[in-house]
């Protein structure tokens, strides 16, 4: 289990599976620990919603619905920018909406909404997208452009 859990995590392991290509009827296990998880809540902190965020060391899940059920996915490394919002009311209960813009085509940006433990949540899924885009060896875009302005400025 990873020491940097906020305390009161709910920790589970998942299983995914993937083909072994040197033989295709083996299967190979893989372990990927939830780091985090949580329903969204309502307005006054309570979790009686049918939306489930969660996330591991790659990827930030997004699972809705009670009878037709969507699970959306974004890898970690096409997260270009978070940000915090947190009103008086979600304030007063805990709670506040991390806003997520990302490069995924199907999501776009998004929103996790009244997540407990905001603050704390938005720093651990930014403290994970930093190390998967260096693991990955993924740089932004958007400070190679800024480099070419402020070069043309000179």
């Amino acid at each position: 289990m990873r020491s940097d859990l906020i305390p009161g995590d709910n920790v589970e392991i998942k299983q995914y599976k993937m083909p072994d290509y040197n033989n295709g009827r083996k299967v190979v296990t893989m372990e990927k620990e939830v780091l985090w998880s949580d329903r969204r809540r309502l307005w006054c902190g309570l979790p009686w919603t049918f939306t489930v965020y969660s996330m591991t060391e790659d990827r930030l899940f997004i699972k809705r619905g009670l009878f037709n059920l969507r699970e959306d996915e974004v890898r970690l490394y096409r997260i270009k920018d978070l940000g915090l919002e947190r009103n008086l009311i979600q304030r007063m209960f805990g709670l506040g909406t991390i806003r997520v813009v990302s490069s995924d085509s199907s999501l776009g940006n998004f929103d996790l909404t009244n997540v407990k433990n905001s603050s704390d949540v938005k720093e651990k899924l930014s403290r994970l997208v930093e190390e998967e885009r260096q693991r990955k060896k993924v740089s932004s875009r958007e400070f190679i452009s800024f480099e070419e302005e402020n070069e043309m400025e000179i």
